[in-house]
């Protein structure tokens, strides 16, 4: 769907600069996703691996972050190691929801009711993030939790549109269980993509 050079708003890697390519098709379908454009994979033509490739060396960016929409709908080898004969670092964004095909430095599970994640997807994720929306969440984020290996970094992230609600409810939650960690959408208090 897209791609470019920022800095990763969110979880463990918050504040470091990542070129981004954001793949276009989801069916998870998130009432509150901030990237609704992304979903029709229809709309947005195929990008050619090395293409991507030569504009994520042209940004001077360490690492490579790939999300979407749905990232793991696709097979992903052959644009994950391509990346990593460049020496780049490649991180993914998913919901968990397919198997994760490809060569990931990190992989952030971002776990979503409307089709939760697979079993294989948490046991291999470094970091588990969960958003929360309503006091449900906090559920949802502990069963997950339970299914996640002994490494893997925890994290609360309060949905955009309430974080004014949400957020006094998760400084408590973290308070209250310190394997827990907040995560907060940087990029958007910076006003970068």
């Amino acid at each position: 769907m897209e791609y470019f050079y920022s800095i990763q708003g969110e979880g463990m890697h918050t504040g470091k600069a990542a070129f981004f390519i954001r793949l276009a098709g989801c069916d998870v379908g998130c009432h509150w996703c901030d990237v609704k454009e992304s979903w029709d994979e229809t709309k947005h033509p195929a990008k050619d691996v090395q293409h991507l490739v030569r504009l994520a060396k042209e940004s001077g960016a360490p690492m490579v972050i790939i999300t979407g929409g749905e990232p793991t709908m696709y097979p992903l080898q052959k644009l994950t190691h391509a990346l990593k004969k460049e020496k780049f670092a490649v991180h993914l964004e998913t919901s968990g929801a397919y198997i994760i095909d490809g060569a990931f430095d990190w992989v952030c599970v971002s776990p979503k009711k409307r089709k939760p994640p697979l079993q294989e997807s948490l046991e291999i994720a470094d970091e588990l993030k969960v958003v929360i929306y309503n006091k449900d969440d906090f559920n949802w984020a502990e069963k997950n939790a339970l299914s996640v290996n002994k490494k893997c970094k925890l994290f609360l992230q309060p949905e955009w549109s309430k974080a004014d609600t949400v957020m006094p409810w998760i400084t408590e939650y973290i308070k209250n269980n310190t394997n827990w960690r907040v995560s907060l959408q940087t990029h958007k208090y910076l006003n970068v993509p």
